[in-house]
């Protein structure tokens, strides 16, 4: 499938606010396996899911989401 663009949002923003993988999926509430899934592209998350990554990040769904 590749990376997708979200994946790859996800993966920045994770990284800007200084979260492993594990901890970040440990604070939101899903498995690490799920999580890298996502950022890989593998996965497509729920609108409910991006919502609690957004939520956990302390950002925007829109800047999680653009494709700017």
């Amino acid at each position: 499938m590749g990376e997708s663009i979200w994946g790859r949002r996800i993966r920045a923003f994770r990284k800007l606010k200084g979260y492993t993988q594990e901890d970040f999926a440990k604070k939101i509430g899903i498995s690490v396996s799920v999580l890298g899934e996502i950022e890989r592209g593998n996965r497509k998350p729920s609108d409910d899911l991006i919502e609690v990554i957004a939520d956990g990040l302390k950002v925007s769904m829109e800047e999680l989401t653009s494709l700017k």
